[in-house]
C-alpha cells in the first residue's frame, strides 16, 4: 500500500563533518560518517517514509535570537585563527575549533530550522537532524562542553518568531544535562525544558530543584539519575513525566536533544538504555504528539557503532507512523 502520511526527514548538512576537533577527541569527525553510513544502509528498507532533506541557509539574525554577537564573533575568529595558523584552536579543556566550526555550527542550525519548517507546515511527519558540533551545553555567550550554538535553542526562538508554535516542549536524553538549554529558557514559561541525565556528572547542574525562575518557574523540568539505574526504571520515568508535562503545558512542537551517549556502551557516561530503549522513548514522544510536529537533533554518543544503530532505531521509530 503507497505512504499516505508525509515522510520522516533526514537532515546532514556537509559541513558538519568537517568540523575537526582531532582523532583523539571524543566528539571527531568519524560520528557523522558512522552515522550516515549506517541511516543510508538499513533505512532504505522503509522504503518513502525516510527522505533526505537538503538544508537550508539560516542567518546570524537566526543566531542572535539566542547567542550575544560577542560569543558569535568568538567562534568565527576562532576559526579564522585556526584555518590561519594550519592548527586546532582549544576553546577550554574539552572545546575546540578549527577551520570549519563556524560553518559546521550555523550549517547545522540551518539544517534544524529546515526541518522545524518542514514539520510545522506537514511536508515531514517529523525529523532528525545530525547536528555536529552538538549544541545543548552552549549557552548565550558560551561554548563550551564540545558545543559552539546551541541549534535546539535557536530552533525554538525560530518556531516562536515565525508564529509556527508559541509553546515550545524540548525533550533532553543526553548523558549529560543540557545547562546551556536550561540557562536560556529558565525564566520563559514558553519554553518547557524536560532532562533525564546522569548525576552527579558533567557539567555539574541538573539538580532536581532547579525548575524554572520568576514566570518560568515550573516549566524546568530535572531528572538526575544515578549511574546504573536500570532501562525499565528509566522509562517509567520518562513515560510518566511526559504524560504529567503535556498534561499541563499544551506543548505545539517538541524537539528532541537526542544524546545516544545514555547508552550502556557508551564510553562517557553510565546509563543502561540500549537501542530498543531509545525506540521506545521515541514511540512514546510520537504517542504524545499524535499530530507529529516532532524534530530531533543529535547531541551526544561517542560508541561509533553504537551510535550507528541507536540513530537508525531512533529514525525508524519516527517513521513508524509514516507507514501505511
Amino acid at each position: 500500500m503507497a505512504n499516505s502520511h508525509p515522510p520522516v526527514g533526514f537532515l546532514l548538512h556537509p559541513a558538519s563533518p568537517l568540523h575537526d576537533t582531532g582523532w583523539g577527541h571524543p566528539e571527531h569527525q568519524g560520528r557523522l560518517r558512522a552515522l550516515a553510513s549506517a541511516v543510508s544502509r538499513d533505512l532504505l528498507a522503509l522504503h518513502d517514509g525516510v527522505v533526505q532533506i537538503d538544508p537550508g541557509e539560516a542567518t546570524e539574525d537566526d543566531l542572535l535570537r539566542v547567542h550575544t554577537p560577542k560569543h558569535l564573533a568568538s567562534i568565527r575568529q576562532a576559526a579564522e585563527h585556526a584555518e590561519t595558523e594550519n592548527r586546532l584552536v582549544r576553546i577550554d579543556g574539552d572545546t575546540i575549533a578549527s577551520p570549519e566550526t563556524w560553518r559546521a555550527a550555523l550549517g547545522s542550525t540551518a539544517a534544524l530550522l529546515t526541518a522545524v519548517e518542514r514539520v510545522a507546515d506537514g511536508t515531514l511527519s517529523s525529523a532528525f537532524v545530525a547536528t555536529r558540533p552538538p549544541g545543548h551545553h552552549a549557552t548565550p555567550d558560551r561554548a563550551m562542553g564540545f558545543c559552539f550554538v546551541n541549534h535546539v535553542a535557536v530552533a525554538a526562538r525560530w518556531l516562536q518568531a515565525k508564529g509556527c508554535a508559541q509553546r515550545v516542549l524540548i525533550i533532553d536524553w543526553d548523558v549529560h544535562h543540557g545547562n546551556g538549554t536550561q540557562d536560556i529558557f529558565y525564566e520563559d514559561p514558553s519554553v518547557f525544558y524536560y532532562s533525564l541525565h546522569q548525576y552527579p556528572h558533567y557539567p555539574g547542574t541538573g539538580a532536581a530543584d532547579e525548575a524554572g525562575r520568576g514566570p518560568g518557574r515550573g516549566t524546568t523540568l530535572n531528572r538526575p539519575l544515578p549511574a546504573g539505574l536500570p532501562a525499565e526504571r528509566y522509562r517509567e520515568t520518562f513515560e510518566k513525566d511526559l504524560a504529567d508535562i503535556l498534561g499541563t503545558f499544551q506543548a505545539e512542537f517538541t524537539i528532541i536533544s537526542a544524546g545516544f551517549d545514555s547508552h550502556r556502551d557508551d564510553p562517557l557516561g553510565n546509563l543502561t538504555l540500549t537501542e530498543r530503549d531509545f525506540a521506545d522513548l521515541t514511540r512514546a514522544v510520537r504517542r504524545s504528539m499524535p499530530e507529529g510536529r516532532v524534530a530531533s537533533a543529535l547531541e551526544g554518543g561517542y560508541n561509533l557503532k553504537v551510535l550507528a544503530r541507536c540513530v537508525t532505531a531512533h529514525v525508524e521509530a519516527l517513521g513508524e507512523t509514516s507507514q501505511s
